[in-house]
């Protein structure tokens, strides 16, 4: 049945009619197959070029102290920060620890685990920095280090840190630290898979994605926006 032209024209200030163009499933298979195919033939370029972006530039120098950052507890870091105290680089080792909520006490647990690794590692005596585990965490710990480095007077210190973890220490440090005039050296320690072999396993891509997107986090967001003068934490201690 054809609409009248009466119709037509009182209709239009109504509803209107359109025309939508949807690609068909060949050419979605089509770019699918594509974007595959471009991905295993630079397989040898793009996931080195991630990796690499993750990691710190190694910058070690004769400092006033090694900061051990063991968030999360690893005992590889331990072993570097024993070599480098025993190489000369630095005579004190700092470790941060987490605080129990509500308190300036460090976290009895955390505690036991670094002492542990302190003693098998042979690294010798330890200085424990409670730090506050408040959003975002990376960056009110660096503040409570600088706090207990500015009270300790030193003025430069080696983070020893995780391998994919490295970029976003070193740039949190840097920002910092760096601004208040410390000299901050970035070391890096492979604890699980390397910049070679992380696609090899699940565990590898976890990390690697993980610290991706914390590195871009802090980038785009934290420290563009977050990073002001340090201001008594109104939130969980």
């Amino acid at each position: 049945m054809l609409e009248s032209p009466e119709a037509s024209r009182w209709t239009r200030h109504l509803v209107c009619r359109a025309e939508h163009t949807k690609p068909t499933w060949k050419l979605r298979l089509g770019l699918l197959t594509l974007v595959i195919v471009a991905l295993w033939l630079t397989s040898g370029w793009w996931p080195l070029a991630i990796a690499r972006s993750l990691v710190c530039e190694a910058s070690l120098a004769p400092s006033d102290a090694i900061l051990v950052e063991n968030f999360d507890p690893g005992y590889l870091l331990f072993e570097r920060a024993t070599r480098l105290r025993r190489a000369g680089l630095a005579a004190r080792v700092l470790v941060p620890i987490r605080t129990i909520p509500g308190t300036q006490a460090p976290n009895d647990v955390d505690l036991g685990i670094a002492e542990v690794m302190a003693r098998i590692s042979r690294i010798g005596a330890i200085e424990v920095i409670p730090i506050r585990e408040v959003e975002p965490i990376t960056l009110n710990a660096a503040r409570d280090v600088q706090r207990f480095l500015e009270r300790e007077h030193i003025r430069s210190v080696i983070v020893v840190t995780p391998l994919f973890r490295s970029r976003r220490s070193a740039l949190v440090y840097a920002a910092t630290l760096g601004s208040a005039g410390l000299a901050v050296h970035c070391e890096s320690v492979q604890t699980s898979q390397g910049v070679n072999d992380w696609t090899l396993s699940w565990h590898g891509i976890q990390d690697v994605a993980e610290q991706w997107l914390k590195l871009q986090y802090y980038r785009v967001y934290v420290l563009p926006f977050r990073l002001k003068p340090d201001e008594p934490s109104s939130g969980r201690f």
